[in-house]
């Protein structure tokens, strides 16, 4: 089929387009790169993530712990909030937005106005009335749902979520977008039946953080957690290891059986599972995923209630999942990248392919069209790269400059339009920057690969 396909676009791959669409270039992208905060060293980068962003012009700091997302970390943003999309929609998930400032009574219904700690961002407006701004929204839905009213066991498993922007009033916020002040959090809240419901739909979405990570092609580990000031009777973080994790993870090396060191308050720490004399493994890890069973701490408060198929009023059994949206970003860049240059996941990527043409003024300069027919060629014929290609345009700069620039920042398909695109068999060189091959095809086979 791709074959077929390919025979189809060498019939119009060079075939000046009459109505040319606006082409992405390089010279007129916003990417103010090496720009470290004020007051800044580049010693004091310690999170390479972190340097990476900062220096490639992906992220920009506006005070600590908050940053602005440039147009290139915005695009792989929202390319992972589709393939999050997807996998909540596949298990019946239901997107809402809810209100970034909640009223402080309903945090003082459930105690967690006072037990949360000066993390909380709260403020009041010109009545004296209390807010924060939502760092979780566990109060906010569970209020939502029970306003409704006594809703029917017909109705339920519900599965609420969210893609929203969330505070926290870090003491210390550091490593970039892997612990700010203000970050992008994917929250969901389920209500189900019973017990056994609830349990069924908490597996069921960490098999769906499982198949995002995996579609990623991102090495992660699942570990026991504690429930901390969420609660609930059981809790499961998703991690991403890495010696620059900030959480300890214990791992049996017989069973397999994994937990947050927190977990395990003995002296010396054995697998719950295996017993004493049970040896443990240590690794580092990222956390960008924790799942909670609330059981009815939150239905309880707000009265969350159906009723059962026998007539009689019972409270919804809760459950809730985050996702750190920005975190993972960052913690994918912080483990796949070289020192010097970014790495993306393949899905991720701000575009997909990179076209270089010659140099102004060099022998290959009459190459320059060729490189444009191209882009149009792959934009028009290819329809799910219709807005991944990306042209450098900057004919002022040698090949080898844009090429650095262009390693530098990841793109996956680095295509130089250069000499032996002028001779007879029009080759172009390809760059594949995740594996460091290249090799020399033709238009045809470029596109035949790349569909």
């Amino acid at each position: 089929m791709a074959l077929k396909h390919c025979w189809a676009f060498s019939r119009f791959a060079l075939t000046p387009r009459r109505f040319c669409h606006h082409r992405a270039c390089v010279s007129k992208m916003f990417q103010p790169a090496g720009v470290l905060p004020s007051g800044t060293k580049q010693s004091d980068m310690t999170c390479k993530s972190q340097r990476l962003m900062l220096e490639q012009g992906l992220i920009r700091q506006a005070s600590p712990g908050v940053y602005h997302l440039l147009p290139l970390t915005l695009r792989a943003l929202e390319k992972l909030i589709k393939v999050i999309d997807e996998e909540m929609h596949r298990i019946g998930g239901q997107k809402l937005n809810m209100p970034v400032i909640t009223t402080g009574e309903l945090w003082k219904e459930t105690d967690r106005w006072n037990t949360i700690g000066p993390e909380l961002f709260t403020l009041k407006d010109r009545h004296n009335v209390e807010y924060c701004l939502g760092p979780t929204h566990e109060e906010a839905v569970t209020h939502l749902v029970a306003s409704q009213g006594i809703i029917s066991h017909k109705q339920l498993p519900i599965k609420l979520y969210q893609i929203t922007r969330k505070f926290r009033d870090e003491r210390r916020p550091r490593f970039g977008l892997l612990r700010g002040r203000e970050f992008y959090m994917k929250d969901m809240y389920t209500f189900d039946t019973d017990e056994e419901k609830a349990s069924e739909t908490y597996h069921s979405v960490c098999e769906a953080y499982s198949q995002i990570f995996n579609r990623l092609g991102l090495k992660f580990v699942k570990v026991v957690a504690d429930t901390g000031l969420i609660g609930g009777t059981m809790s499961h973080e998703f991690h991403l290891p890495a010696d620059t994790g900030e959480d300890e993870l214990l791992f049996c090396l017989k069973c397999g059986y994994g937990a947050n060191r927190e977990t395990i308050h003995t002296d010396t720490p054995h697998c719950p599972q295996c017993g004493p004399g049970s040896q443990l493994d240590c690794k580092y890890g990222i956390e960008v995923g924790h799942a909670f069973f609330l059981g009815t701490k939150y239905s309880k408060v707000f009265n969350a209630s159906y009723v059962a198929n026998n007539g009689k009023t019972r409270l919804t059994e809760m459950g809730c999942f985050g996702l750190g949206v920005t975190r993972i970003l960052a913690a994918a860049i912080e483990v796949c990248s070289t020192d010097n240059e970014v790495r993306w996941p393949q899905l991720l990527a701000p575009y997909q392919v990179y076209i270089i043409p010659p140099k102004k003024g060099s022998r290959e300069e009459k190459a320059q069209p060729i490189a444009e027919q191209l882009y149009d060629s792959i934009t028009t014929h290819i329809p799910n790269l219709r807005n991944e290609v990306l042209l450098d345009d900057r004919s002022h700069m040698t090949i080898g400059r844009r090429m650095k620039e262009a390693r530098r920042l990841g793109y996956p398909c680095i295509v130089v339009v250069g000499r032996k695109a002028l001779e007879s068999e029009q080759l172009l060189e390809v760059c594949d920057v995740n594996t460091g091959e290249t090799t020399y095809l033709n238009q045809e086979q470029l596109l035949a690969q790349i569909v």
